[in-house]
């Protein structure tokens, strides 16, 4: 990734920024060993609501009300703290006020599926590494087969970037693999049960106006939004961004202009 916002220490500790995957010093995280993306519980939770929800809302409506219909107190409040890891769920945080106003302009699954995606990968750092890096050329050659053997092989060879990572066993690391490749197929981004094939996404304009806005969160300056490596998510090379761009102001997904460096980008009210 070639956005690099600003990074700060705390006693010598990297404080995160407002977007972990847009954050080359974040660290990465193995919470993808208990669970997958969890995509249908999220569409479940964020169905039939008019707005967004504070946290101690949403923890309510998972662990007291029982929406997603758990058996247990036990297993509701396990589901509620996997879900608030990979989703954040809470209106006040502006990651996900950014998701939620987006989401709610979805017109169609695979929009919601596509900016559910976007979502989770902007969130964790090795999603959107391995969403930029291995996810996105197999995309551009769908269908291709995404494999587990290559996801395991991603991630040892990040080990000199990213430390945390070799302190994790082989069971976490095959665990992290197994579910990285069934969450991309509950995103609708691939096919199949043991062999995966990549499916190309569509243009949407929900998923691109997040990451318009998670790039602003993270202080990236219009003119490197429009060359930033984050909308490989999408499957869009940066050459082909502006174009894009263009094509959604077209449409009028969002208000886009371009005149030599000056750039002029509006998600909000398109």
């Amino acid at each position: 990734m070639t956005a690099r916002p600003p990074q700060s220490k705390t006693n010598g500790t990297h404080r995160p920024g407002p977007v972990a995957g847009l954050d080359p010093a974040a660290p990465y995280t193995s919470r993808l060993s208990a669970r997958s993306g969890l995509f249908t519980e999220l569409h479940q939770l964020l169905e039939g609501e008019s707005k967004a929800l504070p946290s101690a809302d949403y923890r309510r409506l998972v662990v007291d009300e029982n929406r997603l219909a758990k058996p247990s107190k036990a297993a509701r409040e396990k589901l509620w703290k996997e879900l608030k890891a990979r989703y954040r769920l809470d209106a006040e945080d502006p990651l996900f006020a950014a998701f939620w106003a987006e989401w709610k302009r979805c017109t169609s699954e695979p929009e919601r599926s596509l900016t559910a995606y976007v979502f989770f990968a902007l969130n964790d750092r090795l999603v959107t590494d391995l969403g930029v890096e291995l996810l996105y050329p197999l995309l551009r050659r769908a269908p291709a087969e995404l494999r587990l053997a290559d996801v395991l092989a991603f991630v040892e060879r990040a080990h000199r970037a990213h430390p945390e990572a070799r302190a994790w066993s082989d069971e976490t690391r095959v665990a992290v693999a197994q579910k990285y490749t069934a969450s991309i197929r509950d995103f609708g981004l691939a096919r199949g049960t043991i062999r995966k094939t990549s499916v190309r996404p569509a243009l949407y304009g929900a998923p691109v106006r997040l990451v318009v806005r998670a790039l602003r969160l993270a202080g990236v300056a219009p003119l490197d939004m429009v060359q930033s490596p984050a909308f490989k998510l999408l499957c869009l090379d940066t050459t082909e961004v502006i174009d894009a761009l263009g094509e959604m102001n077209r449409v009028g997904a969002l208000r886009f202009r371009m005149q030599g460096d000056v750039v002029e980008l509006d998600v909000r009210g398109a």
